[in-house]
């Protein structure tokens, strides 16, 4: 652990942060005053972390499991928990720019090693638990690992990964280093030099919901001090205990796992069970007294099909990021809890870009208006400003939490954007107040008739019938129109697949779209997802536009035109 002296990065970073704290719910005060702090040589863990924990008791992290058993790390225990891994960690060998795949759960050693390896100026290569075979072996040979860390269980997942300093945490088997060296270790730390804001601290795989993941650099500036933006749209304050619920290996983990929380000098509160049951989050959520909570619309829909009335939660902010989310279930927590879900927007490669931020108006369907530190513009396809577009962020000035750029594999260069530009991929549109709607990914918005669709708008109607649990929609190919919206279902509890349903959620499509926008068929299927979850629109995509003018149907497929009584 370093002395806690105060730099001057450390000063500039956490006066820019102060900034965001005082202005609380005033929007239009935090994007006026708050700009990009100029750090200089920062390095997040030793100038700001270390400086914050010294002889600071208040719990850092929180990691409550299913049987009941709990362990709390106070500021000053994590940091000099990773100083001991820091040091322990170079005494194998790791020193500055050498990557280290990180595939642990959501246990101490996690949010250790990201401190200690970044102490080093190491790069880290965070993967979840879930990879096994060739996606592993991609991870490790394009992301250059030379070190692994990882759970005693997942060690058999890297016998034929050969060349790599394999570091196992509970429990070594043979050929491994146990972890729990590093706990002898002395828990002072000096660095071997300067850490610049441009040197690389993570490499992320994106998810692929449209192809092969890319890899993703960032540095000490783009994801800590980036990281500003996320901490102001969740609205975390330091008294916060804050859960995200997100798995290890994903950028939302770092942003509101670790990032945004600690920029807050909030508590991470983590809740690790096998299987998500609905009941049991919203009993942790009363019993542990969790103030701030981030979690995927996929478990907001899983939520709100409980009477959440039920559980007096002490909740202050709600919000949802990965995917968008849906009105309904924004009415539906509003109505039990008197709290709004507030939608946000970014990906891999940023932080938060764009947010309903606290205490702001929230306009149905919309994802909010672009944060503070970002300009945000929507680009149409010559490359013009336009009130419906790409998503774009200005780099003059360059955000700060835009990634380096990508990179094919390790040793080969980065590829910054260019072009005045970085292009998102997403298609937005802007009303007269400055709001953001999403409309889709730029490779899923399809036409039909000569209409411009956008799945998510009709997803978004189709989860408000009650037996709709998710939904995915792709252009289906129709020898008169092209194309028609086809939608593919998951189906909640207690509902089955059959004629009398599918015309019943044609009647709610008719009675909630306009004609051109219908969904014209549905099939009752299970949706391809990412190893992250996303839904790969791309493959239900190939599928249909695989089928010659629409014939042969799938068995649980059926058309608006199977039923004449809707007419």
């Amino acid at each position: 652990m370093t002395d806690g002296t105060m730099k001057d990065g450390t000063g500039a970073f956490m006066a820019a942060r102060d900034i965001l704290l005082a202005a609380g719910t005033d929007y239009d005060r935090a994007r006026r005053e708050f700009r990009w702090p100029d750090t200089g040589p920062f390095n997040w863990a030793l100038d700001y972390f270390d400086v914050i924990a010294r002889d600071n008791p208040q719990p850092a992290l929180r990691v409550v499991s299913e049987d009941g058993s709990e362990e709390t790390v106070s500021y000053a225990e994590m940091a000099a928990r990773s100083a001991r891994t820091a040091t322990w960690l170079r005494g194998l060998g790791v020193g500055r720019g050498d990557r280290i795949l990180l595939m642990l759960p959501n246990i101490p050693p996690l949010w250790e090693v990201m401190l200690a390896a970044m102490k080093l100026g190491a790069v880290v290569i965070p993967a979840t638990t879930l990879l096994a075979g060739e996606e592993l072996r991609d991870r490790v040979e394009r992301g250059g690992a030379r070190f692994v860390i990882v759970a005693a269980g997942q060690c058999d997942r890297f016998d034929d990964l050969p060349g790599v300093t394999r570091i196992a945490v509970g429990g070594a088997p043979s050929g491994w280093i146990a972890y729990e060296e590093s706990r002898g270790a002395p828990a002072e730390f000096s660095p071997d030099g300067e850490t610049r804001p441009d040197d690389p601290m993570l490499l992320y795989f994106t998810s692929g919901t449209t192809a092969k993941p890319k890899l993703v650099l960032h540095t000490h500036r783009s994801y800590p001090v980036g990281h500003l933006s996320t901490m102001y749209w969740i609205g975390l304050r330091p008294e916060d205990v804050h859960w995200n619920i997100s798995s290890p290996g994903w950028a939302k983990h770092a942003w509101s796992n670790v990032f945004a929380p600690w920029n807050a000098q909030a508590t991470v509160f983590v809740y690790n069970y096998a299987r998500f049951q609905a009941r049991a989050v919203l009993d942790v959520l009363v019993g542990h007294g969790v103030t701030t909570l981030c979690a995927p619309p996929t478990v907001w829909r899983m939520l709100i099909q409980e009477d959440l009335k039920s559980w007096p939660v002490r909740l202050r902010e709600v919000v949802g990021a990965g995917e968008p989310l849906n009105a309904e279930v924004i009415e539906q927590v509003r109505s039990a809890w008197g709290l709004t879900v507030r939608d946000g927007f970014g990906q891999t490669e940023t932080t938060a870009q764009v947010g309903n931020s606290p205490g702001q108006p929230v306009k149905p369907g919309s994802m909010g208006r672009p944060l503070p530190g970002y300009d945000v513009v929507l680009l149409d396809a010559d490359g013009n400003e336009a009130e419906e577009g790409e998503i774009a962020l200005r780099l003059s000035p360059r955000p700060a939490g835009l990634m380096a750029g990508y990179q094919s594999a390790a040793g080969e260069p980065v590829q910054p954007p260019a072009g005045g530009w970085y292009r998102t991929g997403d298609v937005a549109s802007r009303d007269a107040d400055g709001y953001l709607t999403y409309v889709g990914r730029a490779d899923d918005v399809f036409k039909a008739s000569d209409y411009r669709i956008s799945p998510f708008e009709l997803e978004s109607a189709l989860i408000e019938h009650p037996a709709v649990a998710e939904a995915a929609v792709v252009p289906s190919p129709d020898p008169v129109r092209l194309a028609v919206p086809k939608a593919f279902l998951v189906l909640a509890a207690g509902y089955e697949p059959d004629a009398d349903l599918a015309r019943d959620i044609f009647r709610h499509i008719r009675a909630t779209l306009p004609p051109y926008k219908r969904v014209r068929r549905i099939e009752f299927a299970d949706l391809p997802k990412t190893i992250s979850g996303k839904i790969r629109r791309v493959e239900l995509r190939r599928e249909e536009q695989g089928r010659a003018d629409g014939d042969g149907r799938h068995p649980q497929e059926f058309w608006e035109e199977d039923f004449p009584d809707l007419r």
